[in-house]
């Protein structure tokens, strides 16, 4: 049976996790970053049985590398916290990665309801799947948080976004050494609580800028004994 470490950052999502947690595949292991909440997140994580990691560092991508770094199975996936995504759906990812259809999956959101999908939160991925396109030939129409790989191919790409460039960047990297991208539709559900970087126009116009930021990298060269 394929099994994965599912990475969830996480800040202030008490009331999402308990659904969040439940729908992990049987046999993975979730692993809850805590990225400073202050409403008992990482003990109720811990209740339910998720591997709690400590992340001081604000920031998005501090979150996500923390617990890629923690992570210990050959497989490795992402999933936001705010139950807007089913970590049940990540079984389909790992199986077309472990079969060679994929080198990294990501999912596309396609909301169930109005509202679930800021219209500015939309409008800025748009804008950034167009920009990624340019810079790297990739065609995908979301940068969803929902997401799996192996482990090796992750670490090898060097990561350095500790912010909201954090998944762009991954994609781009990716992209850079070779790697298969592909998407795959996923329901978008609303989320629980207020979206700390897509909520707000500001958050969203600094998350774009983070972005922009990271498509303005040169490709660099692999880290040794990783990406193919």
């Amino acid at each position: 049976m394929l099994t994965a470490d599912v990475v969830l950052p996480c800040l202030d999502e008490a009331e999402a996790l308990p659904w969040v947690l439940s729908r992990i595949p049987a046999g993975w292991r979730a692993i809850v970053v805590d990225n400073g909440s202050t409403d008992g997140s990482a003990d109720i994580a811990r209740a339910l049985g998720a591997h709690v990691v400590h992340e001081p560092r604000r920031g998005f991508g501090a979150a996500c590398h923390a617990g890629l770094s923690a992570a210990q199975a050959e497989y490795v996936c992402f999933c936001d916290c705010d139950a807007s995504l089913d970590p049940g759906l990540l079984t389909g990812f790992v199986r077309d990665v472990a079969a060679g259809g994929s080198d990294l999956v990501l999912g596309r959101r396609r909301p169930q309801t109005r509202g679930a999908w800021p219209a500015h939160a939309r409008a800025g991925n748009a804008a950034l799947s167009r920009m990624l396109r340019r810079r790297t030939g990739v065609r995908l129409h979301d940068l969803g948080p929902l997401r799996a790989a192996r482990r090796t191919d992750l670490l090898a790409l060097g990561l350095t976004d500790r912010r909201s460039g954090y998944p762009l960047q991954m994609v781009v990297r990716a992209s850079d050494a070779g790697l298969r991208v592909t998407e795959v539709d996923v329901p978008y559900l609303p989320r629980s609580g207020r979206s700390k970087v897509t909520g707000t126009w500001r958050g969203t116009w600094q998350a774009v800028r983070d972005m922009s930021a990271v498509l303005a990298e040169q490709p660099r060269p692999l880290v040794d004994g990783g990406a193919r």
